[in-house]
């Protein structure tokens, strides 16, 4: 399980890459979270989910906390638990003759990611929390909708923790299909506003690509036009997506390379060739000839 928590300008927006589409679903994202809905950006990898996600909790101005989500967390992660102990040692030697020993043990309690984002009135971004097990995602239900997270019944004080009105919760999520995702839950889900994302229009992947490259927006937009082009002919919507774009570039600029296939090109196609193919690895066997098909014949032009 990894956690991280960051400050309210913990995220560099300097960096973000905003384009008119981001600008969209940002502004109603943070319409929703305002109003006191969290919302999940669902789709595919690559689509800068958990980059939007932490962008958009930065716009909050709250602390944030991000949870990646596995299927290692359980309750007490979330919520808190008792770890290790404490020792209280007494010697009571007040009659010289009389010694008395009083030794006591006791658990500790730690607050859990959730309790301490509720009891706080944290951000909490939950990226891939469909990737935790449904049972412990649960804890959510009453916090989401009753704004109470209901603690071990054992705790002495409160079995109870009334949740911080300034809380916010971001999610993200990938398809079902992916392997390790767990089906969310229908009472989860209904608590949210979903917002589909899929791949950036292509002007925001040519801004995307530049921008983490180092190359043109000219060089840019040959590259993501090429993968645009191949992602759309083998319809591997879920496999590739502006990643692809980026690798390519970045690895043309450290090299030193132009994005050109005519001219001495072969270097340039070979990279497209690897990068794409690694992309691919995990596609059906029918897909995967179709693609190297395909390469051949983008590279060939």
């Amino acid at each position: 399980m990894k956690v991280e928590q960051l400050s309210p300008r913990g995220f560099n927006e300097q960096e973000f890459i905003k384009t008119p589409y981001i600008d969209d679903i940002t502004e109603r994202a943070l319409t929703y979270i305002k109003a006191g809905f969290p919302v999940n950006f669902s789709g595919p990898a690559g689509t800068g989910k958990t980059t939007l996600a932490l962008y958009l909790a930065s716009k909050i101005g709250r602390p944030v906390v991000l949870l990646h989500g596995s299927s290692e967390i359980n309750s007490s992660n979330l919520i808190g638990g008792n770890y290790g102990y404490r020792r209280k040692y007494k010697l009571d030697n007040y009659i010289h003759s009389v010694q008395e020993v009083e030794e006591s043990l006791y658990y500790q309690w730690v607050e859990g990611i959730l309790g301490n984002a509720c009891r706080n009135g944290m951000v909490l971004v939950y990226d891939e929390f469909t990737r935790s097990r449904p049972e412990v995602n649960n804890l959510l239900l009453s916090v989401l909708e009753e704004k109470i997270l209901s603690l071990p019944g054992w705790q002495k004080e409160k079995h109870y923790l009334r949740v911080h009105p300034d809380f916010r919760a971001v999610f993200t999520s990938n398809p079902e299909e992916y392997a390790g995702v767990h089906r969310a839950q229908v009472a989860l889900i209904d608590r949210m506003i979903n917002l589909e994302m899929g791949q950036y229009d292509r002007h925001t992947e040519i801004a995307i690509t530049s921008a983490k490259s180092g190359l043109s927006e000219d060089e840019a937009a040959f590259i993501v036009d090429l993968v645009r082009n191949f992602r759309k002919k083998c319809g591997l919507e879920s496999n590739v997506s502006v990643r692809s774009s980026i690798r390519i570039a970045a690895i043309i600029h450290s090299a030193g390379e132009k994005a050109c296939l005519k001219n001495n090109g072969e270097f340039f196609g070979k990279i497209i060739t690897d990068v794409l193919f690694s992309e691919i690895r995990d596609a059906e066997p029918e897909k995967r000839q179709l693609a190297v098909k395909i390469i051949k014949e983008i590279i060939a032009q």
